[in-house]
């Protein structure tokens, strides 16, 4: 909302908005491919056009905003073949910290990761696609913070934010959240036990069968249009 003195101007509007920015992006408000108008940011964050681009060269850096040549920013599209190698490059990180969690983790971590579970069994036995996906990002958050690895975790946040497209439709996927339900179990028992190495290989084995069903799906879709697959 704007500030009732008119727009906020420095490093604070710019953190505003690029927190505001950030979280539309990676929560689905704003599609990949949406033009990013700074004169509407400005307006709807009530900042400066000047904090607005300031804030859009840093989410250009961050891999979540792509400047077209004459047409200005939009929501950088993330094709389904970098998806696939942001994905590889999340398997090492994501098996470094389930491994360092599973080290790490103490009863009452153990206890929120049970529940997450529970949680994540009853929303893919309700049919409920966009919960379980939700839920599944926490679990993933909780994984990763029990970790105590922040540069990976670092690594993570923006690599995972680039994802966001490919996520939503892997969670709308038929079958894909059944799938996916039982790689976490697996996760969750492998940190239950503190064996390092079990907890590394379930999350490989996870972020595997993603490449696996971001390629089916990209499969689906070129069979859908008659064209030839990208993946």
């Amino acid at each position: 909302m704007p500030h009732e003195d008119g727009p906020i101007s420095g490093e604070q509007a710019k953190q505003h908005a690029l927190a505001g920015l950030r979280e539309a992006i990676t929560q689905g408000d704003m599609v990949p491919a949406q033009r990013l108008v700074e004169s509407e940011l400005a307006e709807r964050f009530g900042v400066t056009r000047g904090s607005i681009r300031a804030a859009l060269i840093d989410l250009t850096a961050e891999g979540l905003v792509e400047r077209i040549r004459n047409r200005g920013a939009r929501v950088r599209v993330v094709s389904v073949e970098e998806a696939v190698a942001i994905t590889e490059c999340r398997m090492v990180l994501e098996g470094l910290c389930a491994a360092k969690a599973a080290a790490r983790v103490t009863d009452e971590q153990l206890s929120e990761l049970t529940a997450l579970g529970e949680a994540m069994v009853k929303a893919v036995a309700d049919g409920e696609p966009l919960t379980y996906s939700a839920l599944n990002r926490e679990l993933h958050a909780c994984v990763r913070d029990i970790s105590g690895q922040r540069p990976a975790v670092e690594l993570l946040e923006r690599l995972n934010a680039q994802l966001v497209r490919h996520r939503f439709q892997l969670a709308l996927r038929p079958g894909r959240p059944q799938q996916s339900l039982s790689e976490h179990l697996a996760l969750i028992e492998a940190i239950r036990t503190r064996d390092p190495e079990a907890a590394q290989a379930a999350a490989h084995a996870h972020l595997a069968s993603v490449i696996e069903a971001l390629r089916a799906h990209a499969r689906d879709q070129a069979d859908t249009r008659g064209t030839p697959s990208p993946a």
